[in-house]
């Protein structure tokens, strides 16, 4: 099982797929990599020699920013926005959708679950 940055790559699938485990490594990402490191995208991870992920971590490395900075990076921006009182900032404090989506309703995955009201009365108990 290879293990690059910390993260142990599945074995029996293909080398493209396997990296995408990586936090920051999506599918155009990981097409680059292989074709940068000159390794087949299409072989299996458990065949990869130790040279080859090297060649890997290497290029991850120098060029990309992935995993623990990365996050960092995100949460330090996301802070930022907090620390400065903007509308984003304070939608992320909230946990409601920042990107200035409808919350009446579709709002369940940044809003968990849902909170029922007690005691919250229907419109004809009203009258």
């Amino acid at each position: 099982m290879p293990r690059i940055l910390g993260v142990d790559l599945p074995n029996d699938k293909a080398t493209h797929i396997s990296l995408r485990y990586l936090y920051g490594i999506g599918p155009k990402t990981s097409l680059e990599l292989c074709e940068k490191a000159r390794i087949d995208p299409l072989r299996k991870a458990r065949e990869l020699n130790d040279e080859e992920i090297a060649r890997i971590a290497v290029l991850l490395d120098r060029e990309y920013t992935v995993e623990g900075p990365l996050r960092r990076a995100i949460a330090q921006n996301i802070a930022r926005l907090r620390d400065i009182g903007s509308y984003r900032g304070s939608r992320h404090r909230r946990g409601l959708p920042v990107r200035g989506q409808r919350t009446k309703t579709n709002a369940r995955t940044r809003k968990g679950p849902r909170k029922t009201v007690a005691g919250k009365k229907g419109v004809k108990e009203m009258r």
